[in-house]
């Protein structure tokens, strides 16, 4: 009996240890790891591809690319970086997912499985405040541009981020986290989108984004947005359920007959039309100009308006007057030239983002030859 007492001690010492181990591979933690490097300065570049990345990037401020991971926030940076770079600053949850990710100025919101609401600083990747809500799902896909790019229940209304969980729409406070105000939602709402006006509209209303309190008059819906930032806000047009456009950029929506047109988009006042082999730019109903050759509309930032060519070009021109700025390929040097289609994207001031697709690709992100490569979304200046 004495004998096996040392097998019996080694054996719970092993014990033990796996326990520990076990404990600190799948105990609740979390892992901030702060920049060390300073803020990037924001870059002035001639219009052109820059680089491409494995994961789609929410550009912050045109300074940094944050990505979202299974349960993993990071940002690298710069922008026009040609690929993806050692994380500047990263925030790791276990055992919590990532639903998504918005951004207003430098704030970084995430949203996680248990409800939990954490902003950083996207200069520094340091904590700025932390609040609960409603639990939700996490994100789908390889790329994780649709947490950071159309995150479900997630938008931003000025200083606001507004989360919304089933009827219930909650709007917090960017610079704090301090809830401004809650609304019951009726039922059949479902996740709506913010307008550039600040309402924010579902299927059956719309609602104030400064008050909370329901707008009177709004166009029946359910309705289709155009012309929206990422998060699916700051949208300048809608069809309403009839199919009728109005212009949503002031407190009041506006009827705007052109975009009645199903291949029309908003830009502040000006709706332009890609159909017929053109695309039209038009103000109260008077067009401004016109240009030849089919393309989509990708949307209009800073002045620019930004189209895509069924060939896989970018042609920048100005929105005011139709004049050619710029227009190249949309593939990185030495990168095969094969025709792909745009799932996805991203418009700033100075850049945009689109996740490209193989022509055949379905809606299963798992899918075979899903992504048009491993490095599927390219990044261009503009």
């Amino acid at each position: 009996m004495i004998r096996k007492l040392p097998y019996a001690l080694a054996a719970l010492a092993v014990l033990l240890a796996a326990v520990v181990v076990g404990w600190r591979v799948l105990a609740p933690a979390e892992v901030l790891e702060p920049a060390v490097d300073p803020y990037p300065v924001a870059a002035t570049l001639p219009a052109g591809v820059t680089g491409k990345t494995t994961m789609a990037p929410l550009i912050v401020d045109d300074r940094i690319r944050v990505y979202a991971a299974d349960r993993l926030v990071k940002a690298d940076a710069p922008v026009e970086a040609k690929t993806m770079y050692t994380p500047r600053w990263s925030y790791r949850r276990w055992p919590e997912r990532l639903t998504g990710v918005v951004a207003a100025g430098t704030t970084v919101v995430t949203r996680w499985s248990d409800g939990d609401l954490v902003a950083l600083d996207g200069r520094t990747g340091t904590l700025v405040w932390r609040a609960g809500g409603p639990p939700a799902d996490g994100f789908e896909g390889r790329t994780g541009s649709a947490a950071v790019w159309a995150p479900p229940g997630l938008h931003i209304a000025g200083t606001s981020v507004l989360v919304t969980d089933g009827r219930r729409l909650i709007a917090r406070a960017v610079a704090d986290g301090a809830q401004r105000w809650s609304a019951e939602l009726p039922p059949g709402c479902g996740d709506g989108f913010v307008t550039a006006g600040g309402r924010y509209v579902c299927g059956t209303g719309a609602w104030d984004v400064i008050s909370g309190g329901a707008v009177r008059g709004w166009p029946a819906g359910p309705s289709t947005a155009t012309g929206c930032d990422v998060a699916r806000s700051g949208c300048a047009g809608l069809r309403d359920a009839s199919g009728q456009g109005w212009l949503v950029g002031g407190r009041l929506p506006e009827r705007a007959p052109a975009l009645d047109d199903p291949a029309a988009t908003a830009a502040g006042d000006l709706v332009l039309t890609a159909s017929g082999g053109a695309v039209t730019a038009s103000r109260a109903g008077r067009e401004l100009w016109r240009r030849d050759g089919a393309a989509r509309v990708l949307g209009v930032r800073a002045g620019k308006a930004v189209l895509l060519t069924p060939d896989d070009r970018l042609v920048i021109v100005d929105a005011a007057t139709g004049a050619q700025r710029a227009e190249f390929p949309l593939f990185v040097a030495k990168e095969r030239v094969d025709a792909w289609k745009p799932h996805a994207w991203q418009l700033t001031d100075g850049f945009v983002a689109i996740e490209r697709l193989r022509p055949a690709a379905g809606t299963d992100p798992d899918e075979p030859n899903h992504y048009y490569t491993m490095d599927p979304v390219i990044i261009a200046a503009l």
